[in-house]
Order: C-alpha cells, then structure tokens, then sequence
C-alpha cells in the first residue's frame, strides 16, 4: 500500500505542475542562459545529459534533481571540468553536508567561453579581444519523508558577462524522489529552471527585454536487476512542451515522442566501486548528426571508478557537430579523512 501511495503522490504532482505549465509556456521561447542544460559532471553525462531517478551516492546528481541528495552525501566534496570546444571551459564544484534528516548543498558551476576577437562590421580583426562567462550559484536543500520518499528545491542566483553586456535572473528547481525498500526501484520527478531575467542583457523600447530560463520537466524511472550488477533508465524531459525540434524542421509523431526521452544503462557491482555507463539521447542524436557521414551523436559513455578515498569519473559524448566532449570528475568523502 506504501508503495502504491508514494509513486500516486509521484504522479498527482507531475499532473498537477503540467497542467498550468501548457498555459504558461504558450507562444513563449525556449528561454537564455542555456549552459544550465549543460551535463554538470561526468556521471550526468554518462547518463546522456540529463538523469532525475538516480540515487546513488553521486552528489552531482542534485544537480538534475534536488531530491536526489541523500544520506550518502555528506561531507562529500567533487570537482567537475569539461572541454567542449578549443577555449571554451566548463566546470563545477559542489560540496554536501547533512543534519538529520535534512540534506544540503552548495555549489557552484561556469562556463567561460575564452578570449574572442574584436572585429569590425567587415570582419576585419582589430587586435583586441573580449571575454564571456556564464555563472550559476546552486543552494539545494532536501528533506527525507518517510524512509523511501524526499523532496528538495534549489535556488539558482545566475549571472552572465559577454564583453560590456551582463544580465541577471534568479531560478529555481523543485524535485521529488521515490524509491522501493530493496533500492531495485527509483522514480523522479524535476521542474527545472523556474524563473527569468532580472535584468536584461539590452533595453527595447518599453523597457528590459526579459526572457524564461529554459524550463525543463522531467519524469524518471530507473530499475536495477536484483540478482545482476545491471541497471537501466529512462528519463523524460520537455513534458512540458511537445514541440522541441528546431523551428525549420518538421518531424514526426514517433521522432518526436523519441526526442524527449534518454535511454540508459549502467552496470554497477554491489560494491559500487566502479560503474560502466551507456546512453542514447534520440534529440542529441537528431540535431547532431552529420549528413552523408557516420556519427555518434546521441551517444554517450561513462565509466568510474573508486581509488582509496577518491572517485573518478570520466564521460565522453558529442554536443557539436564535429567535436566530442571529454568530461573529468573527482570526488571524495571528507568523512573517510576523519575516521
């Protein structure tokens, strides 16, 4: 009977935040600032950019889903960086600490996108450069109900510098977080990104022009095989738009329906020493490929492993064209130095 109520809570909510959202998001863009779709680690990337049901100990997983803090997540400290593209530089640091039954976490993740030249409206260089840089603060706060169901927020100050233009804009995830006794079951659900633009990168006529974030619902399953170290995922995200292809292109029904879901699969030993990931995202894969050549956009793979008192991680996937990005992750248990 707990088990039915928990995940009927799970789906009260997620009828309950869809509904006025068809409304909001009507007519409106996709939003700025979208570096916050950006996988935060390499344990996120592994798991095809986006992951909202897992809770394994990873405390960059909150990053997805604030319920996805955990008992396992205190004192625990980790460092994330990415290489996107030549210049470009991505990275995080994020640090947990628990009291009771309340979890917390702070952190902090950038994206600096190098120096670029100035030029004229000829494309001649003028032999000076600008910066750019985008900056996100995440406080994130989760509360276990009952031992199989939690639920958290988070409160996302972002700022953005591009050459003389800034802008400001104040966001929000909220998240709740299920899973069954045995640990072989895990369900989530995310509103990510709910907020806009303090203030504007540029003025119009009647005032700031302020933008949404890019809003992000998301509904997660995870199962793990009770008697092999194999476990697999499906995340659904954009639920609360149907359209999510680019604006030129038609698509249909089924491609569609595909674009907003990110299949997984780990295997993890009980030990959970070490992980080996594969994920394919269809939208990647639809917006990435490259015609007339073998690409593989949509995929990722991620693989872990614990080394004394540290874990590392490592991701690979393409997020261009023609590029792939390498993501690097080490963390560790502040509480294992202290015993």
């Amino acid at each position: 009977m707990k088990l039915r109520k928990n995940i009927s809570v799970l789906l009260l909510l997620f009828v309950a935040i869809i509904s006025p959202l068809q409304a909001q998001i009507k007519g409106a863009g996709s939003g700025v600032f979208h570096f916050l779709d950006l996988p935060v680690s390499s344990r996120i990337n592994a798991l095809g950019g986006d992951n909202v049901a897992i809770a394994d100990g990873d405390i960059s997983m909150a990053f997805m889903n604030p319920a996805l803090l955990t008992s396992t997540t205190d004192k625990v400290l980790q460092l994330n960086y990415a290489y996107y593209l030549a210049g470009t530089m991505f990275g995080s640091v994020m640090y947990g600490h628990n009291y009771k039954h309340n979890y917390f976490a702070a952190a902090v993740h950038y994206l600096d996108y190098g120096n670029m030249p100035y030029a004229d409206e000829n494309g001649n260089l003028l032999g000076t450069t600008f910066s750019a840089k985008d900056i996100c603060v995440d406080l994130i706060y989760a509360r276990q109900l009952g031992p199989m169901f939690r639920v958290g927020a988070t409160l996302k100050p972002i700022f953005s510098i591009y050459e003389s233009y800034s802008s400001f804009a104040l966001g929000a995830d909220v998240g709740a977080h299920f899973q069954t006794a045995d640990s072989t079951f895990h369900m989530g659900l995310a509103l990510r990104n709910i907020g806009w633009q303090l203030k504007a990168f540029y003025e119009e006529d009647f005032g700031q022009h302020t933008e949404m974030l890019p809003l992000n619902l998301e509904l997660g399953l995870s199962y793990r095989l009770a008697h092999a170290p194999i476990r697999f995922s499906l995340t659904m995200h954009n639920l609360q738009r149907w359209n999510i292809a680019p604006m030129e292109e038609r698509v249909r029904w089924g491609d569609m329906l595909l674009r907003h879901t990110i299949w997984a699969v780990d295997v993890v030993p009980k030990s959970e020493r070490f992980y080996l990931t594969l994920s394919y995202n269809h939208r990647r894969q639809a917006e990435m490929k490259l015609t007339g050549a073998r690409s593989l956009a949509g995929l990722a793979f991620g693989a872990g492993v614990k080394i004394y008192k540290f874990r590392l991680g490592f991701a690979l996937s393409q997020y261009t064209k023609s590029n792939f990005t390498y993501q690097v992750s080490l963390s560790t248990d502040i509480n294992s130095f202290l015993k």
